[in-house]
């Protein structure tokens, strides 16, 4: 399989449509309160968490989203694959590809706190059998790698 490549990533309302494919697609209903969190997460740069999701939210709406309704939200976006999240900041980010499923790798800057999230199916089939080798059966993995982008760096 090797790195997965997508050749166009839908952005906007393309990507909100997407979504909401990918979510009805799994019987679930498409809110007006989960697409203004959709919107909120798909137009950040970097991972977004709760609290940061529920602020931009509740400014929008001109009323309080707790973070609590936030975070079912995102938990139910994740286990659809329309949103990913990034463990070590403890925050979120909307999958430019809600239909295609890969484990995740993402590459995560100390400096700026973007990350980027990249598809390597053979570094994570090698994850998956070593874990399946030490009789562990992977669910969901999730590499990270810390450091410092190339923008920062520079």
């Amino acid at each position: 399989m090797g790195q997965h490549h997508h050749h166009q990533e839908p952005q906007g309302a393309k990507l909100a449509d997407a979504a909401r494919a990918t979510l009805q697609a799994s019987d679930e209903q498409w809110t007006p309160m989960r697409a203004a969190i959709f919107d909120v997460l798909a137009g950040k740069e970097k991972p977004a968490s709760a609290y940061d999701i529920a602020d931009a939210v509740s400014q929008a709406r001109g009323k309080r989203v707790a973070p609590n309704s936030v975070y079912r939200i995102l938990d139910l976006f994740v286990a659809n694959n329309i949103a990913m999240r990034v463990e070590s900041a403890n925050a979120y980010i909307a999958n430019a590809h809600p239909g295609c499923h890969h484990d995740c790798i993402f590459l995560v800057c100390r400096v700026c706190r973007e990350a980027t999230h990249i598809d390597n199916d053979k570094v994570t089939g090698d994850v998956r059998s070593v874990a399946a080798h030490q009789g562990f059966r992977a669910e969901r993995p999730v590499i990270e790698i810390l450091g410092t982008c190339a923008k920062c760096a520079a």
